[in-house]
């Protein structure tokens, strides 16, 4: 199994001829619309970094029998977009060109309690890379590989750790890191999403950039 990764959790993997893609998000999209020869696409669950419209669009124009393999909620946006899917739930199976990807788990880890939690579904493939999507969802098969997500607002690095030590795979490599970006922290996208959350519950969220005076009170 060969893996190339484009960044957060984006990656390319490729198995006895099968080349399947994961999460086509928008950290990701230039290099993400430029693939060819692409079997399948998996999205693990409806957020932005991991569920880019636009690019799925480019990604079928270039790809046009790869298919899409999903959850139900993320089925629901590409019905919508009268976009062609299949769904694979919770312990659910299914064969791309001759590989198995198994579906495990049914809820992205808590951001917040104000939040709405989605749907998330990993995926299995090949019976050797487990890939959790935004959660630490069980499973219980024996992990050759393990792309382990490392940062994001809705863990804590021992948490990852733990999982890691949990399932014991025979390599690990790190996913859902494209957040540790110092060209995302500056672009202010963390500050919009404090912002979003605590202003409309009356504080105020300031963007601070370095070296720069503010009069905070």
């Amino acid at each position: 199994m060969n893996i190339t990764k484009f960044g957060h959790c984006c990656m390319l993997i490729e198995e006895k001829g099968v080349r399947i893609v994961t999460d086509p998000g928008s950290f990701t999209a230039q290099e993400q619309e430029a693939l060819t020869d692409i079997h399948v696409i998996l999205v693990t669950h409806e957020h932005g970094d991991h569920f880019h419209i636009p690019s799925v669009r480019e990604m079928l124009k270039k790809n046009p029998s790869a298919r899409i393999v999903c959850n139900p909620s993320v089925g629901a946006i590409l019905a919508q977009e009268n976009i062609a899917y299949e769904v694979i739930g919770d312990r659910e199976t299914s064969d791309a060109s001759g590989l198995s990807i198994e579906g495990f788990g049914t809820t992205h880890a808590l951001i917040h309690p104000l939040l709405p939690q989605s749907q998330n579904t990993g995926f299995f493939i090949a019976e050797k890379l487990w890939y959790p999507g935004d959660a630490f969802p069980e499973i219980d098969r024996p992990i050759e590989v393990l792309a382990l997500p490392v940062a994001g607002p809705w863990m804590k690095s021992s948490e990852a750790i733990d999982y890691a030590l949990k399932l014991k795979p025979q390599r690990a490599f790190p996913v859902h890191d494209g957040i540790l970006n110092p060209a995302l922290i500056a672009s202010g996208a963390f500050d919009r999403w404090f912002r979003s959350i605590l202003e409309p519950r009356s504080t105020s969220f300031l963007t601070i950039e370095l070296g720069r005076e503010y009069q905070v009170a």
